[in-house]
């Protein structure tokens, strides 16, 4: 039986991974920083939070990670684990890249002075591409990084990179664009979207307070977007791979299919703050997954629509009925 180690299991990516990881017979193992108030809640939706093994540990402590890894023995490496939300790291700069970074590279350097085989899968981001000067975003475009998170992802995709070819590590970088799922976070602005427009059509009295709806994202589902981690840790020779739908679409209209599910005006129940608005951003960003499609044999196929259907319908299926059916559709 396969072991994998997931740093940041609890999220949203390393509770599908582990799920779908699972299903396939592995062993898992997930890091945590804080065993004793670590939130369990995504684990226990899906139903799995019994099934997998909980490790607490320290990502910036260099000889406990080295600690840890030399006693799992792990077979792949799955490291999900960082500050992700590119809001908060302009007001927290220093820990967003100080975490990112280190953890990054304490995981790999660990692996080289043991001499691991195990494989490692980095979580790059399309946020390193910034502004970016073609699109669609493919694997070889120069990175323009334009927020401290950008700033810390690019900087750990290329440590993954450098210790791939200067010590012989099997490291491959998955550059994901943006994946929603139920399990985001609330301070995602998609899930802010989603849960408002769901509260306000069963009758809350609110406002959605929002920044720039003229932002263009390439937005995926992440169940699908996990198995791709997989897909690039089961090839002959490790790389990097852009995960996305080739397609871009304004913040603009999500809000107006996420409303539009009821029948509702999203602009009527919204309210743009200015204060919202962040210092740098990306006006528009889309990938071509080609590469994956054609060498991992990746495969995505739901429509932007079906994708704001699904999250709706779900958000939905939270709050009407109990966990158990929740785990069962998810």
């Amino acid at each position: 039986m396969k072991k994998a180690l997931i740093t940041g299991i609890t999220g949203q990516d390393g509770t599908y991974l582990s799920r779908f990881l699972l299903d396939k017979g592995y062993q898992i193992y997930g890091l945590v920083t804080d065993f004793d108030r670590s939130h369990l809640e995504n684990l226990k939706t899906l139903g799995i939070e019994d099934q997998v093994n909980l490790l607490p540990g320290n990502l910036l402590n260099l000889p406990k990670v080295s600690e840890l890894l030399d006693w799992l023995d792990p077979d792949e490496i799955y490291h999900l684990a960082a500050q992700s939300s590119v809001s908060r790291s302009f007001q927290d700069p220093l820990d967003t890249v100080t975490f990112n970074i280190q953890s990054t590279q304490h995981l790999l350097e660990a692996m080289r002075t043991l001499k691991l085989s195990a494989r490692f899968y980095q979580a790059s981001s399309s946020e390193m591409f910034g502004r970016v000067k073609t699109l669609p975003v493919v694997e070889d475009c120069v990175l323009y990084p334009v927020s401290p998170y950008a700033i810390s992802k690019a900087a750990s995709h290329w440590l993954a990179i450098n210790y791939r070819e200067a010590y012989g590590l099997f490291c491959c970088c998955g550059i994901l664009f943006n994946h929603e799922s139920f399990l985001r976070p609330s301070n995602f602005v998609t899930k802010k979207i989603v849960s408002t427009a769901v509260r306000i059509a069963q009758g809350a009295r609110e406002k959605l307070s929002l920044g720039n709806v003229d932002v263009k994202r390439d937005w995926g589902y992440a169940p699908e977007y996990v198995k791709s981690m997989w897909l690039m840790l089961q090839q002959d020779r490790p790389d990097e791979y852009v995960i996305a739908t080739n397609e871009v679409h304004s913040l603009r209209e999500f809000a107006a299919a996420s409303f539009g599910y009821f029948g509702l005006n999203w602009e009527e129940h919204t309210i743009i703050d200015q204060e919202l608005f962040r210092p740098s951003d990306i006006a528009a960003i889309y990938g071509n997954p080609a590469k994956a499609k054609t060498k991992l044999g990746w495969m995505y196929d739901l429509t932007f629509d079906e994708l704001v259907r699904r999250l709706v319908e779900e958000e939905l299926e939270h709050q009407n009925t109990n966990g158990e059916a929740l785990v069962m559709k998810l």
